[in-house]
């Protein structure tokens, strides 16, 4: 494995179980095992090769072996905290038209991401764990209307996706 791609690796690991040790819930594994059908992230498993017939082009083919890990995916909107979850992060192996796929699902799945990248990137990594979620609360509140029943109702996302421990 080139020295670039695993320092991109031990970058991705370190940066994902962050969210094991936070103040956040735990993600669930949703394993996947089958013919190749999770997409890492818009297509399937693929790689890239020389065209023979457009020299200077390349063109994309299925993988038949190899791994995929796909970080978060996420973009910013309309201000530089204004951030939209894109996709949840996935590992997959292919074998020849069969994948392994596990995709790290969270509770309230947009919101908690949306949640933590504030909280990881806005809030003041110095100060104590409570004071930087009471930092992103107050400037990221995560407060939706919901609608159940024909009832609508004022729903902080913020309970919903923090450990019982820092409510």
């Amino acid at each position: 494995m080139p020295l670039a791609l695993c320092y991109k690796f031990k970058i991705y690991i370190m940066r994902f179980l962050k969210t094991y040790f936070s103040p956040f819930k735990p993600l669930k594994m949703k394993w996947y095992i089958g013919k190749i059908a999770i997409g890492t992230p818009y297509f399937y498993p693929r790689r890239t090769i020389r065209d023979k017939e457009k020299p200077g082009y390349l063109k994309f083919v299925p993988k038949k072996i190899g791994f995929d890990f796909v970080d978060l995916g996420w973009k910013t909107k309309w201000t530089p905290t204004d951030y939209r979850f894109e996709w949840s992060p996935v590992w997959s192996f292919v074998f020849f038209k069969w994948q392994i796929a596990v995709t790290f699902i969270a509770p309230e799945m947009y919101h908690y991401w949306e949640c933590w990248l504030y909280y990881e990137n806005n809030t003041d990594k110095s100060a104590p764990t409570w004071e930087r979620l009471t930092q992103a609360r107050d400037r990221f509140p995560c407060v939706w209307i919901r609608n159940v029943d024909g009832v609508e109702k004022n729903v902080c996302y913020w309970d919903e996706i923090l450990k019982d421990k820092w409510l």
